[in-house]
């Protein structure tokens, strides 16, 4: 075929007409199964679409490149703690570069896992000192093991309103990774090993009628379940979306005298989310993770009054990129509460006292059992995003269900009643920096299907 349109014959002209107006058909009807109201909640997919393109996008790209927000402490060593381990994947692109220490900002390193400013930073071995003289006066006669079984008991209190199991930033087996040299991307990692990962999350993990053997169609899990359990659902089936997206986006095409060429991969995103591929099930897909972004938009909604308090300004050592971090937080936060359509975590366990106690204790529970199951996942690369995108969602669920503690928050001094660490702060961000591209990437996938054709037009 020549390269220009003069060189083309009257028939070949209409035949490529023809082909083009197939596939602008194909786009279109894919760009309408991403139409309209979501299940559950009285709001659309065009109106975030718009809200985070104009609003949002842009300013959560900027912070996830701040220290703070890229510098994830975490523990890939962890074992699995429900089936033998496999092994770690020895695919060289599963591995993840930790953070050399002198690379790490000073005021990172050195704080403990809930301070923020400075002042507190710098008081954290008053306070050790204080909490061991004060463990001492209990009984002088108390052993270390009595001792350290009371600190024990301390932090199970403090667990009681977590999502996710948290790792403990104290192992010397926890190490700082940046997330900026370590992106989530398609490794080669697949196979028995992570269809079992998943498998044990929807099979044992999700909520579903007794009649359901798989709760993998979206379908099922609408059909007799209470609001409560199809927002569980609906959540995994959005996490799950997400990372598969994303591996679709940059994953690797080949490779060629050791350098890798990474780019979409539209074959693997039909396969995974086209209607014809899936069965009807791939638009579902896809609207489930818009509803996770709406979950996660509305968390960093409500959690605004804990961060614009004084006593938090994300310490790094670095006034100046400190305040212009919390700054553009602050004015991220600013935003999600000017939008119209927030999902109403009201309506959830808003029933029977008792009852309603005990669902959202089994909903608590069976999500932090999904945040150990990420430590059975054999690729370093694709546990550190799962479990930083897991914690995330944990952290925002923390939060949603806090609303009496975050509104009785003390001016200038840590609650007692919340917390949020560190690591779930950068996990929380960073989360959310994964749905908030739904966006960009449905739009260049729709870009690439119109230029290479799939539903049988001009495929290659």
């Amino acid at each position: 075929m020549s390269g220009g349109g003069g060189g083309r014959s009257a028939a070949a002209r209409a035949r490529l007409a023809a082909r083009l107006l197939a596939v602008l058909g194909c786009v279109l009807t894919a760009e309408a199964q991403l139409t309209g109201v979501l299940d559950d909640c009285l709001c659309d997919i065009e109106s975030i679409d718009d809200f985070n393109t104009f609003k949002i996008f842009p300013k959560i790209q900027k912070l996830q490149e701040r220290d703070y927000f890229r510098y994830y402490k975490v523990n890939l060593k962890r074992p699995c703690p429900f089936w033998a381990d496999d092994g770690h994947c020895s695919i060289k692109d599963c591995h993840v570069e930790p953070c050399p220490e002198s690379k790490i900002p000073v005021g990172i390193k050195a704080g403990s896992s809930n301070k923020y400013s400075k002042t507190a930073n710098n008081s954290k071995e008053l306070e050790d000192c204080e909490q061991a003289n004060k463990l001492g006066a209990v009984n002088s006669t108390l052993s270390n093991q009595s001792k350290e079984a009371f600190i024990d008991w301390a932090r199970y209190d403090d667990s009681q309103d977590h999502f996710c199991e948290l790792d403990d930033e104290r192992s010397p087996d926890a190490q700082y990774v940046d997330l900026l040299l370590n992106p989530e991307r398609y490794t080669g990692y697949k196979g028995p090993s992570a269809w079992r990962v998943w498998n044990s999350i929807y099979e044992e993990n999700c909520f579903k009628p007794r009649s359901v053997y798989r709760p993998l169609n979206p379908l099922a899990p609408s059909r007799g379940l209470c609001l409560e359990k199809r927002v569980f659902y609906k959540l995994i089936s959005g996490l799950h979306a997400s990372i598969n997206l994303h591996l679709c986006a940059n994953y690797l095409l080949e490779e060629t005298w050791g350098k890798p060429r990474w780019g979409p991969n539209v074959k693997e995103f039909t396969r995974r989310f086209d209607p014809a591929e899936t069965k009807g099930e791939g638009p579902r897909r896809l609207k489930n993770l818009y509803f996770l972004y709406l979950i996660e938009l509305r968390a960093l909604s409500k959690v605004a009054p804990y961060f614009e308090r004084a006593v938090v300004d994300l310490y790094t050592g670095n006034g100046h990129e400190d305040a212009e971090s919390k700054a553009l937080l602050l004015d991220i936060f600013r935003d999600t509460k000017s939008f119209h359509m927030h999902f109403d975590e009201k309506s959830m366990f808003a029933g029977d006292k008792k009852g309603a106690k005990s669902l959202k204790e089994e909903f608590r529970l069976h999500f932090k059992n999904i945040s150990r199951i990420m430590d059975c996942v054999g690729c370093d690369k694709c546990r550190l995003w799962g479990k930083l995108q897991t914690q995330g969602l944990g952290t925002a669920l923390k939060i949603l269900f806090s609303e009496k503690e975050i509104q009785s928050l003390p001016e200038n001094s840590p609650s007692k009643g919340f917390q949020l660490t560190r690591q779930e702060i950068v996990a929380l961000v960073n989360a959310f920096g994964r749905y908030n591209v739904i966006t960009s990437i449905v739009e260049k996938y729709i870009t690439l299907v119109s230029i290479i054709g799939f539903c049988g037009i001009l495929y290659m």
